[in-house]
C-alpha cells in the first residue's frame, strides 16, 4: 500500500514524466512542415537540373553551328534563316543536300529536334522545343541563336533576340505567357577577311 506522503511527492508540479499529447501533436506538426519544405525544395532542384542540362545542351549545338560555319566560311551567308520560321521542334528540316551548308543546317536542325538520342522512337537528345536561327548583322557578322521551352516562367529574353519569339507562349492568361518560358543563347560569328 501506498502512503500518503509517497503520493504527495509523486504528485509534485516539479516532478513531471513524460510528454502530454499536445507536445507530442506540436511535435509531429513542426516534423511534418519541415518535410513538406524539404520535399519542395527538392521539386525545384530538379527543375533548376533540367533547365542547366537543357542550357548546357544549347551551347553545344551553337558551338558546333560555329564550328560548320567556320569550316565553310566562304558560304556563310548560306546558313541564314528566317526568325519567324527557324530550324528545329515542329519544322521540317531542309532536304536539299548539293552544298555543304545545307547538309550542315539538315544535321543542325536534326541535333535540334533531339536527333541524337532515342527513345522509344521518340528523339529526346536536345532541349524541349529546340529551336535555332541564324541571322546576318552585316558586314560579315552573324548572330546564331539556340532558343528552347524552359521549365518555369521568368522574365522573357530580350526584343532583340527574335529568333522563335512568340512560339513558347501557352494559353492566355498562362504562367508563360509573353515569352516568360523561352529561353535563348547566342552568340556573335564573325568571318574574317583573309
Amino acid at each position: 500500500m501506498v502512503s500518503l506522503q509517497a503520493f504527495e511527492a509523486r504528485a509534485r508540479p516539479g516532478r513531471q514524466r513524460g510528454a502530454s499529447l499536445i507536445e507530442i501533436l506540436v511535435t509531429v506538426l513542426i516534423i511534418t512542415l519541415g518535410l513538406l519544405g524539404l520535399a519542395g525544395l527538392q521539386g525545384r532542384l530538379s527543375a533548376s537540373e533540367i533547365e542547366a542540362y537543357q542550357r548546357s545542351q544549347a551551347l553545344l549545338l551553337l558551338s558546333d553551328l560555329g564550328n560548320r560555319m567556320a569550316a565553310n566560311r566562304s558560304a556563310a551567308s548560306a546558313y541564314l534563316t528566317a526568325v519567324n520560321s527557324p530550324l528545329g521542334a515542329g519544322m521540317t528540316c531542309p532536304t536539299a543536300l548539293t552544298t555543304r551548308a545545307q547538309r550542315d543546317l539538315r544535321e543542325w536542325c536534326l541535333a535540334l529536334q533531339g536527333a541524337a538520342e532515342s527513345q522509344s522512337g521518340s528523339s529526346v537528345g536536345a532541349m524541349l522545343g529546340g529551336r535555332g536561327c541564324v541571322e546576318s548583322l552585316g558586314s560579315n557578322e552573324y548572330l546564331l541563336t539556340v532558343a528552347w521551352q524552359g521549365m518555369v516562367p521568368v522574365s522573357a529574353p530580350p526584343e532583340s533576340v527574335a529568333c522563335a519569339k512568340d512560339l513558347y507562349n501557352g494559353a492566355t492568361g498562362s504562367s508563360c505567357a509573353n515569352d516568360r518560358c523561352r529561353r535563348v543563347v547566342t552568340t556573335l560569328f564573325r568571318v574574317g577577311v583573309l
